[in-house]
């Protein structure tokens, strides 16, 4: 958590020629958004795209799994990711609706520099494939 714009950074320098996304939640991204500056520095052609549901995602995925939905100090406070973009100079906008996600992506492709899109996202939307703590492959939880 929190590594992925410096990853995408690190990428981007080392492999200019390719397209870079980090891909982070609105938690991730509140711990490294200080590096949305090095990125206009360093001209970085990085895109990212931020899941914003409003909580510690991962976290509280597991807490629905394995703790019956009994959520604990997962849900998180924000600013508004695409003004903080815009005061560090980035092209940013946000997404709301599933029907603007292609053209955002394309949008965000076409800009020569950093991008952010802030994709909204429902708050209890989860990531699979997912493995339990201490499990195997086999121990694999799928979406439904």
């Amino acid at each position: 958590m929190g590594f992925g714009v410096p990853a995408a950074l690190g990428a981007a320098k080392a492999r200019p020629e390719a397209e870079v996304w980090a891909i982070v939640g609105d938690g991730g991204v509140q711990m490294t958004s200080f590096e949305f500056s090095t990125l206009v520095q360093e001209r970085a052609n990085v895109k990212i795209a931020i899941m914003n549901n409003g909580f510690l995602g991962m976290v509280r995925q597991w807490q629905q799994f394995f703790y019956n939905s009994n959520y604990s100090e997962v849900q998180i406070g924000q600013p508004d990711f695409v003004a903080l973009a815009n005061a560090h100079h980035i092209a940013a906008r946000r997404v709301d609706t599933p029907g603007d996600v292609d053209d955002a992506i394309q949008w965000a492709r076409g800009i020569d520099g950093p991008a952010l899109i802030d994709f909204v996202i429902g708050q209890e939307e989860n990531v699979f494939p997912m493995i339990p703590s201490g499990a195997t492959f086999a121990d694999l939880i799928e979406e439904d």
